[in-house]
């Protein structure tokens, strides 16, 4: 066996220190002592080599020494610099080539599977650390439990096998600690079968599609905690955090319930960051507090995490101004005061007037939370007047009249269910109406139609709110249907049954931005177009007060209020909200609409519709959402002033 295989470079390396007859005595001792160097050529050794690290599970690799001949070894060499001899005309060590490549105990993968990740090829020199990264690739593939190599020297070259020990097949997969999902549901996830050869690449993935699950439906802090593997059973232990105490703290003026029954959990129930940022969402869109945040402490067990809810109150109570001015009609105004919780209790309490030619005194109290248990309800008194309305006969002004209306009304309505959609509302309310005509005559089926008295209603409310909780600003759609019953009862006068569809839609317009190449989103508002349209009918005679009235800046803008009435009724409004600052946006709107008096043989025809356009500005000030707009109608241009959106 040549001196080479035994590292005999270190010999060939050594400093030029010693003597001549240093070396000639070492040459003396290697030929005296043959036995140490050269083994029996009738033995076979096994050299030991230890290939990668513990972790890799690398063993020992034997490497078959028989009939491998003898060669004389090369002279020593000096390690100095050769006095201009270039290095490559020295010996250089030749590695043996490869003679054959082959796989040892792989039983259910095909060799050619194995070898395919095997970069050392045939007829090359051996590498020992290709090798090792070829057993590291082969062990990657993740069959195998350990993958070691095999060198076999032959008289011109070496052979080398790769000896794998597979992982077993699988019988069962058991799953412990989930309730969340089943058993049979994790499973469905899985690639990995019974009967499969276990392959820890494809369970590693597969243990990321569980993870996934967890986290796409909201369980962000479930996870695998433990694999095991006994015999041909593989068992996954998964732990599912749940919410122990949920603190609330911050709050001095709002009531702990109030903010506790706006979230979508409770203690014990699996943490859920869905329900989390859903909860949080509701909290800020109440408007009680400038800030809502949440923290997390560990609970008494690994598996029971402490929810810290902080809330920072805000100022809740706001004093409104409301201007208008007409061509026509001249300037009106008015002064209310608000308060969105009332209390501290969520209730929400109004009082305020309006003077001008259309002059009203009110004061409200109401509840807005309803789920499938607690009922909203509303309660209030009002008493509005009307100056100088006109009369208008196939759209000429007959004459003039003012009309007041002095009524009470309560209602209370809820949830179908705590997640669904729907709700309904009921409410009763009693009106006395009084109509006095001026500045004209009426003829008698006119004064009719004006009659006065009391009226007493009943109203029904269906709604499906379906807009999105989750964003800062509106985008979804609202669609309720409405009956009104009018009853001879408590002093009505009146029968009839009125009803009407309503449909809000907001959807926000993020292609602009890629169409002008211009971020038109500001404050994380984007543009936003929001439509309303409302369809009303009649049966049965509709008196006076009960008829449907477009007119004003809460329908037809760019018309004075109660100029169209009639039993039926089509509007539509449309709104461009371009946000232009963190507390301004510039709002271009059109309106159209009619209302159509069948008694007078008059009947829904969209040729008929007037409209109305205009721009306004939104302006967010402290004491609340300021609006301006300015609109233009077919007799007049109007301006409005108040607070809120439209619709």
């Amino acid at each position: 066996m040549s001196l080479r295989y035994l590292g005999c470079e270190r010999f060939s390396a050594a400093p030029r220190r010693f003597s001549a007859f240093g070396v000639l005595l070492t040459l003396a001792a290697m030929l005296c002592v043959p036995a140490l160097f050269v083994p029996d050529a009738g033995a076979a050794e096994v050299v030991p080599m230890i290939l990668g690290s513990p972790e890799e599970r690398r063993g020992t690799v034997e490497v078959d020494m028989s009939g491998v001949e003898t060669q004389e070894e090369p002279p020593l060499e000096d390690s100095r610099p050769s006095q201009g001899r270039p290095r490559a005309d020295r010996p250089r060590i030749q590695a043996p080539a490869i003679l054959s490549i082959s796989v040892e105990g792989s039983n259910e993968v095909v060799p050619e599977h194995i070898l395919s990740v095997v970069t050392s090829k045939t007829g090359a020199p051996m590498d020992q650390n290709r090798l090792a990264k070829d057993a590291d690739a082969i062990y990657e593939q993740g069959f195998y439990s350990n993958v070691d190599y095999r060198i076999t020297d032959e008289a011109d070259g070496v052979n080398v096998t790769f000896i794998v020990t597979e992982n077993p097949t699988i019988e069962e997969i058991h799953f412990y600690g989930n309730t969340i999902y089943s058993g049979e549901q994790l499973n469905d996830i899985c690639f990995t079968k019974p009967g499969m050869i276990f392959n820890r690449v494809f369970f590693r993935n597969d243990l990321q599609r569980i993870k996934e699950k967890y986290q796409q439906d909201g369980y962000v802090m479930a996870r695998v905690s433990d694999v095991r593997i006994e015999g041909r059973t593989v068992g996954v232990y998964i732990t599912e955090p749940k919410i122990g105490q949920i603190v609330i703290q911050g709050n001095k003026r709002t009531r702990t319930n109030v903010i506790a029954r706006q979230l979508r959990f409770k203690e014990g129930d699996f943490f859920n960051a869905t329900r989390l940022r859903y909860s949080l969402s509701k909290l800020q869109g109440l408007g009680y507090f400038d800030d809502v945040n949440v923290g997390f402490e560990p609970g008494e067990t690994p598996e029971i995490i402490d929810l810290i809810l902080t809330v920072s109150e805000a100022k809740t109570a706001r004093i409104g101004i409301s201007v208008g001015y007409g061509t026509e009609s001249g300037f009106s105004g008015g002064l209310s005061y608000n308060d969105s919780n009332w209390r501290g209790r969520g209730e929400r309490f109004g009082i305020g007037f309006d003077i001008g030619d259309r002059e009203q005194y009110w004061i409200t109290l109401d509840q807005p939370y309803m789920d499938q248990k607690v009922f909203a309800w509303r309660t209030g008194a009002y008493r509005r007047a009307w100056d100088d309305l006109g009369y208008y006969e196939n759209k000429r002004l007959q004459f003039e009249y003012d009309e007041e209306r002095t009524g009470v009304y309560a209602g209370l309505g809820r949830k179908f269910s705590e997640r669904s959609k729907l709700s309904w509302f009921m409410t009763a309310e009693w009106q006395e109406i009084e109509v006095i005509s001026h500045n004209g005559s009426p003829t008698v089926q006119q004064r009719r139609e004006m009659d006065d008295g009391k009226n007493f209603s009943l109203t029904g409310r269906l709604t499906r709110d379906n807009i999105d909780e989750y964003a800062d600003f509106p985008k979804g759609d609202i669609e309720s249907v409405t009956a009104e019953k009018g009853l001879e009862a408590l002093g009505g006068v009146w029968s009839y049954w009125k009803y009407w569809l309503e449909a809000k839609y907001y959807t926000p317009l993020d292609f602009l931005t890629s169409m002008f190449e211009r971020n038109f989103t500001v404050n994380d508002i984007p543009p936003i177009i929001a439509a309303r349209m409302m369809l009303g009918d009649a049966d049965g005679f509709l008196p006076w007060a009960a008829e449907y009235t477009l007119g004003g800046d809460n329908t037809l803008r760019g018309y004075e209020d109660k100029r169209f009435r009639g039993d039926q009724m089509f509007l539509a409004n449309a709104e461009l909200r371009l946000p232009v600052h963190k507390s301004a946006s510039l709002v271009l709107f059109y309106d159209t609409g009619m209302v159509w008096d069948t008694r007078l043989g008059e009947d829904l025809s969209f040729s008929d519709l007037v409209d109305a356009y205009g721009v306004g500005f939104r302006v967010r000030t402290p004491l609340g959402n300021l609006r301006l707009d300015f609109a233009q109608g077919e007799d007049e241009s109007r301006v409005h002033f108040g607070f809120g959106e439209m619709f």
